[in-house]
């Protein structure tokens, strides 16, 4: 039997065929503290006599870095995403086809004859690290008859320097968190006791990768059409517009949530999607027998939802300062308006939430630069595609991307090259932007409905080419918790650059961030992010000696 095997950067998708075989040696730099990974690929030489497959079995190992090995699984991706010019799209030539994605924590592979097999390294290298080169070694072994086959080993080297990375400071990070989807698709009931077994894996994976602020549906979340109630507060009507509240799940919630690391708390919409023309739906008791407390028709600022929100608001305000909550507290009223006429419904909506609860400030995914230059929320989320246009006219700001824009924009799909997602991290540096929001950690929901896909077969909703693969999550659903997905660790190592850069005291107006021009021309390319990385480590740690 012959073997190829090499090893690759984490940046550098591996696909069931078609590969480039590297020869060079995989050097990667870290500071005290960080995370990082890498892969090793193995593929079984379809020459004369070769067995038809081979089962190949990873393992690495090293002094002082702890390392943790998965399996690079494969997905299919029916089209390439739209909008995009061809260089900047990976994938090419693998789609239609499978590509990798989910990251299953096992060491094992099957190999059929002619294809690649890749395993996924993580490595967390201690706070007090010694400085200086480390090797790690992997270690690929055939299981052959009647004994297994260990090949020549790989080697990689860590090179630690005498820099020790602090906590990220300032830049919430929010990625809507849809306990729905996890209801559905391990078949619960809201909110039975099996429910925050299930839910705590999935809170403890926001925080390992970066995420400090997690969504709470205090009622259900008023996002992309009508959803199964997963209603946290629990409302008893005790007269005509009178009603009684129940605050046991929410602080259940919030207290799991605590415990599993997050710091912020993100609250429902209060007003519906895309318009701001309704109340939402707030069921009787949680939603257990469907019944509204109004029809979905009631208009936003009617005297029915005004009297639901004056006895609501001033009770949530008491559960906050109760919990210590409200310093750490997301509002919203709507998502995503557009247009003169929803801007003034969101007007009229803001000024109803200012005159019931003028504690309250409200943060919302909203492009149009109307929004910030009026002031009518109190922090604008706009789009990346104008995030700079917000920044040049002073107005502060968090910032977002979906769907769209594509382009040359940044983005996390399923063909977006994977060095121009690291980049998030040095974006939101270098323009000072103040959090950032996604629409999409776990949505396994059809678009708009109720049906949950194959998060392992579609990765659109089943709404390609309106919506884009890659785009409505970042994990995949296992049997005791996330998978991973390369995106989503890649996406934790951009967060981790901005602490770098915190900890390094890079200014943002740095010459050598200077080529970052825009969330749509910046450096793209892996060599430029290995280099600069270098650069700001060796230059810190001369410093420090």
């Amino acid at each position: 039997m012959a073997f190829s095997r090499w090893l690759a950067d984490a940046h550098e998708r591996l696909f069931p065929f078609g590969n480039t075989v590297r020869t060079d040696p995989l050097v990667l730099d870290a500071a005290r503290g960080e995370r990082l990974a890498f892969q090793a690929a193995i593929s079984l030489v379809d020459e004369a006599g070769a067995p038809e497959a081979v089962e190949v079995e990873a393992a690495a190992e090293a002094t002082g870095l702890a390392v943790r090995t998965r399996r690079v699984g494969f997905v299919p991706m029916a089209h390439h995403n739209t909008d995009t010019p061809a260089d900047e799209l990976d994938c090419r030539g693998h789609v239609p086809g499978f590509v990798p994605d989910p990251l299953f924590d096992e060491s094992k592979a099957l190999l059929a004859k002619g294809e690649t097999a890749a395993f996924w390294f993580t490595v967390d290298v201690p706070a007090n690290c010694t400085p200086g080169d480390h090797e790690i070694t992997v270690r690929l072994c055939v299981q052959t008859t009647p004994d297994p086959t260990p090949l020549a080993p790989l080697h990689a080297t860590i090179r630690v320097h005498d820099v020790r990375i602090q906590p990220r400071r300032g830049l919430p990070v929010v990625q809507w968190f849809y306990n729905d989807a996890i209801l559905d698709w391990y078949r619960l009931k809201p909110f039975e006791e099996a429910f925050w077994t299930r839910v705590a894996p999935y809170m403890r994976n926001l925080v390992e990768h970066g995420q400090d602020t997690i969504y709470t549906p205090v009622f259900t979340p008023p996002l992309d059409g009508v959803k199964r109630p997963t209603q946290l507060l629990k409302v008893v009507r005790t007269g005509p517009d009178a009603y009684a509240f129940g605050w046991e799940d929410v602080k259940r919630y919030v207290d799991l949530a605590t415990a599993c690391g997050i710091r912020n708390f993100e609250w429902t919409h209060l007003f519906t999607q895309w318009g701001v023309k309704h109340a939402i739906r707030i069921y009787e008791g949680q939603g257990e027998e469907g019944r509204l407390l109004w029809p979905p028709e009631t208009g936003a600022t009617s005297d029915t939802y005004r009297a639901f929100l004056a006895q609501f608001l001033p009770e949530f305000k008491a559960f906050l300062d109760r919990e210590g909550l409200l310093e750490r507290s997301f509002f919203h009223v709507s998502d995503e308006p557009h247009g003169a006429e929803a801007r003034a419904s969101y007007a009229a909506a803001r000024a109803l939430l200012r005159e019931l609860a003028p504690w309250m400030k409200t943060l919302d995914a909203l492009s149009e630069i109307e929004y910030g230059r009026e002031g009518i929320t109190d922090m604008p989320v706009p789009s990346i595609s104008v995030t700079k246009q917000y920044r040049d006219e002073g107005i502060p700001c968090f910032t977002y991307f979906c769907c769209g824009p594509r382009g040359r924009y940044l983005n996390r799909l399923m063909d977006t090259p994977l060095a121009k997602l690291r980049m998030l991290g040095w974006l939101c540096y270098r323009f000072e932007v103040l959090g950032f929001l996604h629409w999409g950690y776990n949505y396994w929901q059809r678009r708009g409905q109720l049906e949950l896909v194959d998060p392992f077969t579609e990765q659109a909703a089943g709404a390609w080419p309106g919506w884009a693969y890659g785009d409505t999550f970042c994990v995949y659903p296992g049997p005791d918790g996330p998978i991973d997905s390369i995106r989503w660790e890649i996406f934790a190592e951009s967060l981790q650059d901005y602490a770098l850069l915190q900890t390094l005291v890079v200014r943002p107006d740095d010459p050598r961030l200077v080529a970052f021009e825009d969330f749509n021309q910046f450096p793209k390319q892996l060599g430029w992010l290995r280099a600069m990385r270098r650069e700001l480590l060796e230059a810190a740690a001369k410093r420090s000696c």
